[in-house]
């Protein structure tokens, strides 16, 4: 973990630098004053380095939206980190006593007068809605391109992406401002010079090499992941017991374009005797297979059958958006599994990744559990490793100490048992954050092991946060049967392994609503105060499969490979049980185990 000294003097240098560029204009009464450019270490649009392709100016009425970033007082962040710490460890007297949105709200005291200053901001430059988030933290500003360019002193432009010329966005192709008396209350205002990462592809059309019988009843299941296979894995129990009115709940969520067709659904919940149902859509959907989407659909739901779930959907890759939108409910879904992330590199700028941290934070003191796929591509990232100068690109968000990263591993032979690490599988140490208090001593545990034959010392930071945290099946030797357009075919990555891992834990949450107690909240701590409830994985390396002589190797314990290995529900749900006593359920609660 980042300690807040540490963010504080990385942001202090950003805002210095803010502060000696100053724009200076006298034109009308609002712009007397001296403007402040926002975001200074993050580079302007570059055309030749960038997958974004700048085109025409748009119409100025053109609608576009923006998500505000307001300042929270360091002492109140602060006191944010040290709540989620404190109802998140399970040796804590505090454990499990999240607070409610208006705690939370309570507990960031963001002042009015700081909220309705940059709001009036927005209005007087022709904002047409400005919608305040209930923590007041965050404002949705709806405005037309022109009142965009005067609220923020800047250009905006049309980009086209080079590999999907159909698919437009709005960005400021130059630098923004906002007037020195309400620049310092801002933090930052999120995708405007930020460009998302398309998805990577996932690796589809995959054959089946798996020595077991096809439980689905479609024969393009052989050989592939199925329900069948990881209920017998990871030691799930075949049924699930309910009683009506359930309070449990999980999420997935999708991006840019990742729709589902519930025919799809359908088809697969039928031959594979899943219920894969979605019971309620924030975003919108429209009947289109998104692989994507429905791989993480299929799956939450093939170990979690009878845990309501929600698809947050958001169009563009913003994780502010949709940190907002999880943040903002009143009562969210208490599991969230996220397929999506980027190198730290390519995140640009540490207030934006600061903002994001404190959106994990506040999720976490309300008791959400957010996990993350932890990457496809080894230790090298979507950027490369490099070739004459070597240096591993860790992922982020999956790197950030308030999430749980999930890895990928395969079958270490051609049938059901133990498992190996997956090549592909995102893993190392950030080159932004610190070692949290949680992972110090299996970091150090690792490192000096024999057997982890580290690499050189210059291609990664001895002082990182160490990911993932966990894993489960994901790589290519064993992929998933998913049904998809119609028709079944085998799919692989840790967007598979992450809504699993949700899945079981969203199951755990069961056992601990059962017994009157509070969700389990952000898991890590747990996770690490227990590691004989997961199956070491001590084999292979997360080079990428090109390089071989990249990558961690996985060892006894945890790894940055496959983190402390993979679920068994078994030991898991012992452990859970043990932390809240008799499971005796309220006659008038319903709870999924």
């Amino acid at each position: 973990m980042m300690p807040i000294s540490v963010w504080r003097r990385m942001l202090a240098s950003v805002m210095c630098a803010s502060m000696l560029t100053l724009v200076v204009a006298a034109s009308s009464p609002q712009e007397a004053q001296q403007w402040v450019s926002l975001e200074p270490d993050v580079p302007s649009h570059n055309p030749v380095t960038s997958s974004w392709v700048r085109g025409v100016r748009p119409s100025p009425d053109l609608p576009m939206t923006l998500t505000v970033a307001l300042r929270i007082d360091e002492d109140r962040r602060a006191d944010l980190e040290r709540t989620f710490f404190a109802v998140s460890a399970p040796a804590n007297e505090r454990y499990g006593a999240h607070l409610n949105r208006d705690e939370v709200t309570a507990l960031l005291a963001v002042p009015e007068e700081r909220v309705a200053a940059i709001a009036e901001h927005f209005k007087a430059a022709g904002a047409e809605e400005i919608l305040p988030a209930p923590n007041r933290d965050m404002l949705t500003v709806s405005l037309s391109v022109a009142a965009a360019e005067t609220a923020l002193r800047t250009t905006i432009h049309t980009f086209s992406h080079k590999d999907r010329p159909d698919l437009q966005i709005l960005r400021a192709s130059h630098s923004y401002a906002l007037p020195e008396t309400i620049a310092k209350d801002v933090d930052m205002v999120g995708d405007l010079l930020q460009f998302p990462r398309l998805q990577v592809p996932l690796t589809s059309n995959l054959t089946g090499s798996g020595n077991w019988p096809n439980a689905c009843s479609d024969s393009g299941c052989k050989g592939l992941v199925t329900p069948a296979v990881l209920t017998q894995r990871y030691k799930l129990p075949s049924k699930e017991s309910t009683v009506a009115g359930s309070t449990n709940s999980m999420a997935v969520a999708e991006f840019q374009f990742q729709y589902f067709k519930d025919k799809d659904l359908s088809k697969f919940g039928k031959a594979c005797h899943v219920d894969a149902v979605v019971d309620r859509v924030i975003g919108g959907n429209k009947p289109e297979a998104g692989i994507e989407a429905e791989l993480d659909i299929e799956y939450i739901k093939a170990v979690a059958k009878s845990v309501p779930l929600t698809v947050v959907y958001n169009g563009d890759y913003s994780l502010l958006r949709w940190a907002n939108q999880i943040s903002s409910m009143s009562n969210p879904p208490y599991v969230h599994s996220v397929s999506y992330g980027n190198d730290e590199a390519q995140q640009t700028g540490a207030n934006y990744m600061y903002t994001c941290n404190t959106a994990f934070l506040k999720a976490g003191v309300r008791g959400i559990s957010i996990l993350f796929a932890s990457g496809d591509q080894g230790v090298c990232g979507r950027e490369g490793c490099g070739f004459l100068k070597v240096r591993f690109k860790p992922d982020f968000p999956a790197a950030s100490p308030y999430i749980t990263a999930v890895g990928g591993t395969d079958f270490l032979g051609s049938s059901v048992g133990e498992e190996t690490t997956w090549s592909g599988s995102g893993g190392g140490f950030s080159n932004t954050f610190e070692i949290p208090s949680y992972q110090q001593h299996a970091v150090a545990a690792y490192k000096s092991s024999p057997d982890a034959k580290l690499p050189p010392q210059a291609w990664w930071n001895n002082t990182g946060r160490g990911y993932p945290d966990v894993s489960a099946l994901g790589g290519t030797k064993t992929p998933y049967c998913i049904a998809s357009e119609g028709s079944f075919q085998g799919v692989a990555g840790t967007s598979a392994s992450s809504p699993v891992v949700a899945g079981i834990f969203a199951r755990l949450n069961g056992l601990r609503l059962a017994a009157g107690k509070s969700p389990m909240g952000f898991l890590n701590p747990f996770i690490y105060a227990n590691p004989s409830a997961f199956q070491d994985v001590t084999t292979g390396k997360n080079g990428g499969g090109f390089r071989p002589k990249l990558g961690f190797n996985a060892v006894k314990g945890w790894d940055p490979a496959t983190g402390w290995g993979t679920p068994d529900y078994e030991k898991l749900a012992k452990v859970v049980m043990e932390a809240v006593g008799s499971p005796k359920a309220k006659n008038d609660v319903s709870i999924v185990v």
